[in-house]
C-alpha cells in the first residue's frame, strides 16, 4: 500500500504537522543533524496557486528545524522565460518566508549541474540536475496542486522539472511526449517526503494562471506518484479541466509512465484524511477524491 494523508483546515502549521504525522512524522526521515533541501514550485513571480504558498514553505522549514534538522535550504529555478528565480521568490513572498524560518535560499541557475544517466528512459537518456539535489542529506518536495496546459497537471512529479537544466526541459526534449519526459526525469532522484500545497488549487487553465479554488488542504506522502493521484482526484472533483475530468486519474500519461518505471503507487492507496475544523465541504471533497482514485 502507498500511504497518503490529506488534512483540511485554515491553520497551515497545524495542517502540515498533522499531515506529516499521519504518515509517520518527520522522525521517519531521520532529519536530526542532517541538511535538508525544500523544493517548492517557483515557476514564475505569480502568487499561489501558480506557485507554492509561502506560508506552507515557511511552516515546512520551521517544522524541519523542530525535528532536528541541522540546516534547511529552499531552492528552485523558474521557467526559462520567467527568470530570475530570485526576483520571483521575492515577488511571491517565498524568499522572505523561507529566510524568516531560518532557511538559506538557493537559485539553481547560479550553481552547478550533475549529469545523471536515466536507465529505463525511453524519451530521455540522461538529465542535468542541480548539484543541490546531491549536496544535501534529505529532500522535501513541496509542489502546488494545479492544472497545466501541456503536462495536463502539475504536482509532485512535475515539480522536479525546476531542478533540471533548461536544455532538458520537456518542451525541448519531446513535445509529443511531454508527460512521459516529466516522469522519466524523476528517475534521477527520490524525494524523502512530498508535501503538496492545496491551500489553493488551480482547477482549470495553468500553469501560469487559471481558475482557482480555495481547497484548504495539505497532502503528504512518501510516494510521489500516490500523492499525484490524490491531487489529481482533487482537480477531477471540480470537473472543470477536460484533460483531467474526462480521464481516470490512473490513465494520466505521467502516472502510467511513472508506475511503469517503478517510481511509486504500484498497489492500493491507503488514504488517511482529517479536517481540523470538521468542515463538511472537506468531507464531501474527500468522498469524491476516494471515488476518483478507486
Amino acid at each position: 500500500k502507498s500511504l497518503v494523508s490529506v488534512v483540511g483546515g485554515k491553520d497551515v502549521r497545524r495542517m502540515v504537522a498533522e499531515a506529516v504525522s499521519l504518515i509517520g512524522g518527520f522522525g521517519t526521515m531521520d532529519v536530526r543533524g542532517k541538511s535538508v533541501l525544500v523544493k517548492p514550485n517557483v515557476v514564475s513571480g505569480r502568487k499561489n496557486p501558480t506557485t507554492t504558498n509561502p506560508e506552507v514553505v515557511g511552516v515546512a522549514v520551521g517544522l524541519l528545524y523542530e525535528a532536528g534538522a541541522r540546516k534547511v535550504y529552499v531552492g528552485d529555478m523558474s521557467a526559462l522565460f520567467r527568470l530570475s528565480t530570485k526576483k520571483n521568490m521575492e515577488k511571491t513572498g517565498i524568499k522572505r518566508a523561507a529566510e524568516e524560518a531560518g532557511a538559506e535560499v538557493l537559485y539553481f541557475e547560479d550553481w552547478g549541474w550533475y549529469n545523471v544517466p536515466l536507465p529505463g528512459g525511453k524519451y530521455i537518456k540522461d538529465v542535468a540536475v542541480s548539484e543541490w539535489i546531491f549536496k544535501v542529506d534529505r529532500i522535501v518536495n513541496l509542489p502546488v496542486i494545479k492544472t497545466h496546459s501541456s503536462a495536463r497537471y502539475s504536482i509532485c512529479l512535475k515539480n522536479f522539472v525546476g531542478a533540471t537544466h533548461f536544455r532538458e526541459r520537456p518542451y525541448f526534449v519531446d513535445r509529443s511526449h511531454w508527460e512521459e519526459v516529466v516522469s522519466e526525469i524523476n528517475l534521477a532522484y527520490a524525494p524523502d517526503l512530498n508535501i503538496a500545497d492545496g491551500t489553493k488549487t488551480m482547477v482549470e487553465g495553468g500553469p501560469w494562471k487559471g481558475k482557482e479554488a480555495k481547497t484548504d488542504l495539505i497532502i503528504a506522502s512518501g510516494d510521489r506518484v500516490a500523492a499525484d493521484l490524490v491531487g489529481l482526484g482533487v482537480i477531477k472533483a471540480f470537473g472543470l479541466w477536460p484533460d483531467v475530468a474526462n480521464k481516470g486519474v490512473w490513465q494520466q500519461r505521467q502516472i502510467q509512465r511513472a508506475v511503469a518505471l517503478g517510481l511509486g503507487a504500484r498497489g492500493e492507496i491507503e488514504l488517511l484524511t482529517t479536517s481540523m475544523d470538521r468542515s463538511p465541504e472537506f468531507e464531501r471533497l474527500m468522498r469524491k477524491v476516494r471515488d476518483n482514485i478507486g
